[in-house]
This record gives structure tokens, sequence and C-alpha cells, in this order.
């Protein structure tokens, strides 16, 4: 596994606030972290993770999904991340074809060359979901398709956001609306809004 760091810019959310705020949680993450295996394997199954693809993981924390992307033999993961501290860590993570990069992925050119993009549980800290998406589709290959999902319920996600991450945070859309948002650079074939998660997945446009 290798790191590499990359400039980032600032627009709409503070993003040097962003940075701090995740910096002064990475220590802790790990150990005050929940992770379902059940529902992060369900995640991965709509985001078509599976032997020989190569995905970009944005906004990866610490790499909670490293270890589910090497059981599952893919061929490559770039991940991305804008805070160094959670970088750190996530580069000591289990032995996986991951590449971790410290960076805006928003200040990133695509390379319309991966067959998956994950966005796990980090969209409210996004300030433009629209312009994400549709930079997120110049990565992609045709076919190629991105996940957004959180592994808890809608109203949790934005009573979450509510409270200390509130100024580093967005409310979160509901799924149809979000699905809207994706149709214009994707077919949408999954959106999952109940208690327990939050799906939305599609195929890039040709």
């Amino acid at each position: 596994m290798n790191i590499q760091c990359l400039d980032h810019h600032c627009a709409g959310i503070d993003k040097k606030n962003v940075v701090e705020f995740f910096d002064a949680l990475a220590s802790g993450w790990d150990q005050d972290l929940v992770v379902d295996e059940d529902k992060i394997n369900g995640i991965l199954d709509a985001a078509g993770v599976k032997p020989g693809v190569r995905v970009l993981d944005v906004a990866c924390g610490t790499g909670v999904l490293f270890p589910f992307y090497a059981r599952r033999q893919v061929k490559e993961v770039l991940a991305v991340d804008i805070s160094p501290e959670m970088v750190k860590i996530a580069a000591g993570k289990v032995p996986s074809p991951v590449r971790v990069v410290c960076g805006d992925i928003e200040s990133m050119s695509g390379t319309g060359d991966f067959d998956c993009c994950v966005v796990y549980n980090a969209l409210p800290h996004f300030p433009d979901p629209a312009g994400l998406v549709q930079h997120l589709a110049a990565w992609l290959k045709p076919d190629g398709r991105l996940t957004v999902a959180h592994s808890m319920s809608l109203e949790q996600l934005n009573r979450h956001h509510s409270g200390r991450a509130a100024k580093v945070s967005l409310g979160m859309l509901p799924a149809e609306d979000l699905a809207e948002t994706f149709g214009q650079w994707f077919e949408v074939d999954t959106v999952v809004s109940d208690e327990g998660k939050y799906i939305v997945s599609g195929r890039k446009k040709g």
C-alpha cells in the first residue's frame, strides 16, 4: 500500500474546517466505529464490488471498507480522503490492492477507468451533491457504477449531522431526490432508504 498527498481547495463548506474536524477525530475513530458487516456487504453488493474490479473509494476515512475489498478480491482500489490524519491510519491497514491519496477528490481530474465508485458515510460533507456526482462520473468507465450509501437511516443521518458535525455537514437529501440528481448522468437501479440503511446506485450513461 502506498500513500500520496495532494493539495485541496476550499469552496462552499469550508474544507479547512472539514480537515481540522476529521484530523481531530482520527485517533479515536476506529474505536468508536460500529461496523455492521451485513449492511456493508449489502452496500458493496449494490455497488458492484466483485473480483477483478477497480474501485474509487471517496472519503475513505480510516479505511473501514479496505478489508471488504480484499475479501472480494478486487483488482485495485484508489482511496481518497481530505484528512491527513485519517489517511495516515488508512495507509496502515490490511494488505490489499489499495493506494491511499490525501487530497480533495473535487480538485482531482477523473481518469475514466474505474468500474465502481463508492461514497460511504460521507456525502453530507460535500457542499454540492450534483457537482460531486457529475465529477465522479468522469472517473468511471462507460457502464461504471456510482454508489452513495450510509449504514443508517435518513433520520439518523440528519440527526447525527445536526450535532457536533453541523459546521462541516449539510442535511442529507432524501434518497429519491438524490436518485433524481444521479439521473442526469446515471441509470439508477437501486434506491433504498429504510430504518437501517441508505443506498442510491446506478450505472453511468453511455
